[in-house]
């Protein structure tokens, strides 16, 4: 379906721009004034450009505000309050403009009759799929505000968690930063004068202090492929990962990398052992649960080990037996999963396990800065060492040739 680029205004009179989906102009139109906008512009976007446009409104949006939207709903819904009053409620306290204006084209799709399952699948740039996925299963089990109370403490985990990395982060990103620029500064201005005395003699310059000219006149003349450089690999990155032969490989490099490992492991057994408490408890076949799970891991090396253990599980093993034949799945969750197949305690089991893993990812983030420090100071000093080395070489050839 083609996209189309629209600027309109609320109710409030704030001035709005955005991209909608949709099958032609008119039903364009139909969709933003339906969601209590007055449309005073539109037309048609390339998809680059409403790809584009989708992502930098998107990040208006903070996940605490999802959670929130979340949370609320559910005490709304607990206390009996309808579903479309709730919807209306929180949109006029919205203070975001761009979530309010979701929430009420959200509102105006149920009044259209769709389920509010598929109101919220239809705005998932924003929502995740975890959260579409239980809001589908808590209509099921009739359960909507235990779904969405489970999915908003969920939400919340994962952004103490994601703060937590942020803030020990801080110290290595400012040391890699600061040093990049210090060793720039030696390589573009000081290096240069320094080593034209050694180049100016007629003398055999060491390998060392040869490739220190080198890198000197490299990075003259191309400084600026230094600094895009970690630009360019995230975005060959990005590109790789379309391809899911490839991405498997990087899924599987993240779990083996020093440091990463501990955070990326710890994160994924956090969710899966969450994420299927959650499902348990609403009463969802463990078959099910797998299978939703597997879609939304975020890890290709996992997801396929869950299709594979679901394989084993439809034809009748039990869930521990299915998981063992996978590395990683520790053994404490294979024991912690068996004890609860035996005793039927599978849901506390699961509970037991995010605690676990969350309070392990939690020391881990908090030793982050630490873990690091030793890894950026090694090679610092390296670094350093080799610049030194190069220099005093030929003093010290020079010093040994007028001794003699």
């Amino acid at each position: 379906m083609p996209f189309y680029s629209y600027k309109a205004v609320d109710r409030e009179g704030a001035f709005i721009k955005g991209v909608i989906e949709a099958d032609d102009m008119e039903s364009a139109y139909s969709s933003v004034a339906s969601s209590g906008l007055s449309v005073i512009g539109m037309k048609q976007s390339s998809a680059l450009v409403a790809s584009v446009s989708a992502k930098f409104l998107v990040r208006k949006i903070r996940r605490k505000e999802i959670i929130e939207f979340s949370n609320n709903l559910a005490v709304m819904l607990r206390a009996g309050i309808p579903l479309l009053t709730a919807l209306t409620d929180l949109a006029d306290t919205a203070d975001n403009r761009y979530f309010k204006q979701h929430i009420n084209s959200i509102r105006s799709l149920i009044e259209f009759g769709s389920r509010f399952s598929e109101a919220i699948a239809a705005h998932k740039e924003i929502f995740p799929d975890i959260l579409i996925r239980l809001v589908i299963i808590g209509e099921e089990t009739g359960a909507l505000d235990r779904s969405l109370a489970d999915v908003a403490a969920h939400l919340q985990r994962m952004e103490d968690l994601a703060a937590s990395i942020k803030r020990a982060l801080i110290y290595p990103i400012f040391a890699i930063v600061t040093t990049t620029g210090a060793l720039l500064f030696w390589l573009i201005y000081v290096l240069p004068n320094v080593i034209g005395i050694f180049r100016d003699s007629a003398a055999m310059l060491p390998l060392p202090t040869r490739i220190l000219i080198f890198m000197s006149r490299f990075t003259q003349s191309y400084w600026y492929l230094i600094l895009l450089s970690p630009v360019i690999v995230f975005l060959l990155v990005k590109i790789l990962s379309r391809r899911q032969e490839i991405r498997y490989y990087l899924d599987l490099a993240k779990l083996k990398l020093p440091v990463m490992k501990h955070i990326t492991c710890n994160r994924l057994l956090a969710i899966f052992s969450e994420q299927l408490r959650i499902l348990t408890v609403a009463g969802i076949p463990i078959n099910r649960s797998f299978s939703i799970i597997s879609q939304i891991i975020g890890n290709d090396v996992y997801k396929s080990a869950m299709e594979e253990a679901l394989a084993k599980i439809a034809a009748g093993s039990r869930i521990s037996d299915a998981l063992r034949p996978h590395r990683v799945f520790p053994p404490i969750v294979t024991r912690m999963i068996s004890a609860g197949e035996s005793s039927g305690t599978l849901d506390e089991q699961f509970a037991y396990l995010s605690a676990y893993y969350f309070k392990r990812l939690d020391d881990v983030s908090e030793k982050l800065g630490k873990m690091i420090e030793p890894i950026i100071i090694g090679v610092i000093g390296m670094m350093f060492a080799f610049i030194v080395i190069g220099l005093l070489f030929p003093v010290y050839d020079l010093i040994t040739k007028l001794g003699s």
